[in-house]
């Protein structure tokens, strides 16, 4: 058995139809986690909520889909509890164009109550459901899965939800050496170097690793396989690629290899 985690996809779906194909998935074995972030920035995140909605009811019990930063901005701004998400930064103001068809203006407190009001007729109510629904953590016999990290290295069920979502924390990054844990929200790129090198832009150091490969037109989306861990990547013009990754592999994540009856 198999766990295949696929990092942040922020609404590329050409990209993850492309991925989820490459995938040597048993589906009746395997398990597929999603770390969060369907939504934002990309050309298409009513598509992916969709997808992601289908792979789940065609095997619910194989399928997990983590709440994202960005789906709990979206709720935030539903329920009127935040408007952070149609900030410039968060791409939400993309989200908000795909589901309502129109351009979003927000520049008073009525346009506010009134985009408000259009996204919450707009997104379909199977959609709001999915998002309130999202778990904020997984776990299996390889490792625990969150969407940014952990509160100061605590389980998952003893982290804040707000650190569980935001996280971005250098002492998580360089010192944490629990069960394994695979996150995304921050891009490697941001990482410490010395986890990066020869990783084809994953992180993996100590116990954590790090799969969010990036939002442009240059970055791959990226899915990884435990516990073997092979890499399977899409890019925006069509490139696959597939690694294998065997060296700089750290101690504590070799052991988890050799509990699953891998490596030496």
């Amino acid at each position: 058995m198999k766990t295949f985690v696929v990092g942040d996809i922020h609404g590329r779906c050409a990209q993850l139809y492309n991925l989820l194909e490459m995938l040597p998935r048993d589906s009746s074995q395997d398990t597929l986690v999603f770390l969060g972030d369907l939504i934002d920035r990309g050309f298409d995140a009513p598509g992916c909520v969709d997808y992601v909605i289908k792979l789940q009811r065609e095997n619910p019990d194989r399928t997990i889909c983590l709440r994202g930063n960005h789906e709990q901005m979206m709720m935030d701004f539903i329920e009127g509890v935040g408007d952070m998400w149609l900030t410039p930064v968060t791409g939400g103001e993309r989200t908000f164009e795909q589901y309502t068809n129109r351009a979003l203006t927000a520049r008073t407190d009525a346009e506010l109550d009134e985009a408000r009001l259009s996204l919450v007729s707009s997104v379909p109510v199977e959609h709001l459901e999915f998002f309130r629904r999202t778990p904020f953590y997984y776990e299996d016999d390889y490792a625990l899965y969150v969407h940014a990290g952990l509160d100061h290295g605590k389980h998952p069920s003893e982290s804040r939800p707000l650190s569980l979502l935001w996280s971005r924390d250098v002492e998580f990054y360089k010192n944490y050496r629990g069960k394994p844990c695979v996150f995304g929200h921050t891009p490697t790129a941001f990482l410490p170097l010395r986890g990066r090198l020869g990783r084809h832009g994953i992180y993996l150091y100590n116990s954590v690793i790090g799969i969010d490969t990036g939002y442009n037109h240059f970055s791959p989306l990226t899915c990884l396989s435990l516990p073997d861990f092979t890499l399977y990547q899409t890019f925006a013009d069509g490139r696959e690629e597939t690694h294998h990754i065997t060296s700089f592999i750290p101690d504590t994540l070799k052991a988890m290899q050799k509990r699953a009856g891998i490596g030496s």
